[in-house]
C-alpha cells in the first residue's frame, strides 16, 4: 500500500488555524500545465492566492487538489491547484505557516513506486545559495517615527503581499 502524503493535511490544518485565529490564509503555487489560474497575475512562474472564506468561494481542500471560485479584476474566475504544486501556506498578517518543497509533473493520486534505496535527507548546505557568502543581516534599530525598523517604506496599502524565501 502506497504511503499517503501528510501535504494536504497540513495545508488544511494550517488554513484552519488561519482562519481560527482571525488570519487571512494565503497559497503560494508554482504554476505549471496542471494548474488552472488567471496567467496574467502569474509571476515568475508562481502565483499567490488569498483562500480566506471572504474572497473565495466553494472551496474545496481534498488530497489532491485545492479547487474554488475567486474574483480577479471582478470576474470570476475557477482555480485548480494540484496539492503537488503549493509551495507554501500562511497567515498573511504575520507570515506564519509552512513552506513545502514543489513537487512538479506527478499526481499525489498515482502511486509512488518503491525507492530502491533510501535517499539521503536534505540538510542546509544542499540549498542552493545565490552568493559563496550569505549577506550580512543589519542589527535592528528602534526610532522614534514608529515606522518599520528596516529602513523601507513599510508595507504598501492594497498591493499585492509577496512570499519571501529565506535560504
Amino acid at each position: 500500500m502506497a504511503e499517503i502524503s501528510t501535504k494536504p493535511y497540513m495545508l488544511r490544518a494550517i488554513y484552519e488555524w488561519c482562519t481560527d485565529c482571525g488570519y487571512t490564509p494565503y497559497l503560494a503555487v508554482k504554476v505549471d500545465s496542471a494548474t488552472t489560474v488567471p496567467m496574467e497575475y502569474v509571476k515568475k512562474g508562481e502565483i499567490v492566492l488569498n483562500i480566506s472564506y471572504g474572497a473565495t468561494s466553494g472551496l474545496k481542500m481534498d488530497n489532491d487538489s485545492i479547487r474554488f471560485n475567486a474574483r480577479f479584476g471582478g470576474v470570476s474566475r475557477e482555480i485548480y491547484v494540484p496539492v503537488n504544486n503549493v509551495m507554501a501556506i500562511y497567515a498573511n498578517e504575520n507570515g506564519q505557516g509552512m513552506a513545502f518543497e514543489p513537487v512538479l509533473g506527478q499526481s499525489s493520486s498515482s502511486p509512488v513506486p518503491a525507492p530502491t534505496a533510501e535517499p539521503p535527507a536534505p540538510t542546509l548546505s544542499s540549498v542552493p545559495s545565490p552568493s559563496s557568502s550569505p549577506a550580512p543581516v543589519p542589527a535592528p534599530s528602534r526610532s522614534d517615527d514608529n515606522g518599520p525598523d528596516d529602513g523601507g517604506d513599510g508595507p504598501k496599502k492594497g498591493g499585492r503581499p509577496t512570499l519571501t524565501r529565506i535560504k
